[in-house]
C-alpha cells in the first residue's frame, strides 16, 4: 500500500495554488464591495449586504444536494463560488460601466437607452465570458473532476450564485438611493425571491458543453463549448431585454423560459445519476475477489437512501471518524466506476488508469479498516444481507493488460 495517505486521490485537499487563488479572488470581491461602499450610503451598503446573504446558504443547500452521488471537493466548490462573488463580478462591472460610458459619451446615446443596451447586448457576452472563465479553468486544470453534466451544472451554480449574491448588493444600494424602502423592497422581490437562479442556469448552459468536452476527445469539443457559450449568453440577452423592453409580460415570458431551463436541468441530473448508479453496477463486482466490495456494498452504492443508512449506522458506531470513513468509502467506491468510464472512453491513459484505480482500491480498504467491527442491519422496510463492513485483505483485481 502507498506510503502517502490513500484519501488523495479523492482531491478533497486544499493545495497551495487553490489557496492562492482564494485570496486572488478574496481581493477582488473586496474591491468590487468597496465600490458600493464609496459610491452609496455606508448604513444602505450593509443593509443591502445582508440581504444579498440572507438567501445564499439556502440555495447552496439546494444546489447541493443535488450532488450526492458523488460530491465535487469542497476546494472547488468554494473557488468557483469565490471567482463569481470576486473575479467575475469585478471585471464584468468594470467593463460593463465602460462600455455603459461609451454608449453615452461617444455614441450620443441617451442614459436609459444606453442603459438597456448594454444590459441586453453587452452585459450577457461580458459576464457569461468571465463566469466562464472558471469553467474552461476546470476543463483545463481539474478535468477529472467533470465526470459529466452533473458537475458541470454543480460548478455553474456555484459560479452563478457567487456573482449573483454580489451583483445583488449594488442593485440593492442603487434601489436605496434612487428610490427608497419601497424600490429596495421590488427589487429584492424581482432578483432575490423570483429569480434568484437567473444567473447559475444560464451558466449552466456552459457547465453542460464544459462536462461533456472533458468526457470526448476531438477538435468536436470546441464546438460544444462554444455552442454552450452562446446559448448561455442568449438566454441571458432574452431575460435581460425582455425585463428592459417589454415589461411585465416580457418579464413573465422570460422567467417561464428559465422555469422551462430549470427543469430541464433537473431531468439532466436526475439521468446523470441513474448513469452513474449504473456504472457501479457494471464495474464494481468485478472487485468482489479484493474484499473491498460484496454485492450488498453493491446495493447500498445504489441507492441514496441506503448510503444515508450506512453512513448513519457508522456515525452511531464509530463516531465521526466511522461516519467520515463511511463517506470516504462511497466517494472511492464511486470514483472507481467513473474511473472505468473515463478509460472505456479513452480519455485517460493506461497508465493513468492503473494509478488511480490502485489508489481507489487503497482508500477504500483504508476506510473499510476504521468502519466499526458490527455491520449495520438492513434499512427499515429493506429485506436482503447487510454489507459487511469489517477490515479485510485485498488485491487489485482488473483484466489482462491492466485496461478496464
Amino acid at each position: 500500500m502507498s506510503s502517502r495517505d490513500p484519501r488523495w486521490v479523492l482531491r478533497d485537499r486544499p493545495s497551495r495554488s487553490l489557496i492562492a487563488g482564494l485570496v486572488a479572488t478574496g481581493l477582488c470581491g473586496l474591491v468590487s464591495l468597496s465600490f458600493d461602499v464609496l459610491n452609496g450610503d455606508p448604513v444602505y451598503f450593509f443593509i443591502a449586504l445582508v440581504l444579498a446573504l440572507a438567501p445564499v446558504p439556502v440555495l447552496l443547500a439546494a444546489v447541493l444536494a443535488l450532488d450526492r452521488i458523488e460530491p465535487e471537493p469542497r476546494g472547488n466548490l468554494i473557488f468557483a463560488f469565490a471567482w463569481g462573488a470576486g473575479v467575475a463580478v469585478l471585471f464584468a462591472g468594470v467593463i460593463n460601466s465602460f462600455n455603459l460610458i461609451y454608449l453615452e459619451s461617444t455614441v450620443q446615446l441617451g442614459y436609459d437607452y444606453a442603459r438597456s443596451l448594454t444590459a441586453t447586448f453587452g452585459a450577457p457576452v461580458v459576464e457569461e465570458t468571465m463566469k466562464g472563465l472558471v469553467l474552461l479553468g476546470l476543463l483545463r486544470f481539474r478535468r477529472a473532476e467533470l465526470d459529466g453534466p452533473t458537475d458541470g451544472i454543480i460548478y455553474a451554480c456555484m459560479v452563478g450564485l457567487g456573482f449573483a449574491m454580489s451583483e445583488n448588493v449594488s442593485y440593492y444600494v442603487a434601489a436605496l438611493d434612487e428610490m427608497g424602502a419601497q424600490g429596495l423592497a421590488v427589487t429584492v422581490v424581482l432578483r432575490g425571491v423570483l429569480s434568484p437562479f437567473a444567473h447559475p442556469l444560464f451558466t449552466s448552459m456552459i457547465g453542460v458543453a464544459v462536462a461533456y468536452a472533458a468526457q470526448r476527445r476531438g477538435p468536436g469539443r470546441i464546438l460544444v463549448i462554444a455552442a454552450g457559450w452562446i446559448g448561455a449568453m442568449l438566454l441571458h440577452g432574452i431575460w435581460n431585454g425582455f425585463a428592459s423592453y417589454v415589461g411585465i409580460l416580457g418579464l413573465a415570458i422570460a422567467y417561464v423560459l428559465l422555469m422551462v431551463v430549470l427543469f430541464v436541468l433537473i431531468w439532466i441530473v436526475f439521468r446523470d445519476r441513474k448513469r452513474i448508479i449504473g456504472l457501479i453496477q457494471a464495474y464494481l463486482p468485478a472487485y468482489w475477489a479484493t474484499g473491498l466490495v460484496s454485492s450488498a456494498d453493491v446495493a447500498m452504492l445504489s441507492s441514496l437512501p441506503g448510503r444515508r443508512h450506512a453512513r448513519q449506522w457508522a456515525k452511531a458506531n464509530g463516531g465521526r471518524a466511522g461516519s467520515r470513513a463511511m463517506s470516504d468509502y462511497q466517494l472511492a467506491a464511486t470514483e472507481l466506476g467513473l474511473l472505468h468510464e473515463r478509460a472505456r472512453g479513452h480519455v485517460i491513459d493506461e497508465a493513468t488508469f492503473n494509478t488511480e484505480q490502485r489508489a481507489l482500491l487503497e482508500c477504500m480498504a483504508a476506510s473499510r479498516a476504521r468502519f466499526p467491527a458490527v455491520p449495520p442491519p438492513p434499512p427499515p422496510g429493506r429485506g436482503g444481507p447487510a454489507p459487511a463492513y469489517g477490515p479485510g485483505p485485498w488485491r487489485e483485481r482488473r483484466r489482462p493488460g491492466g485496461t478496464p
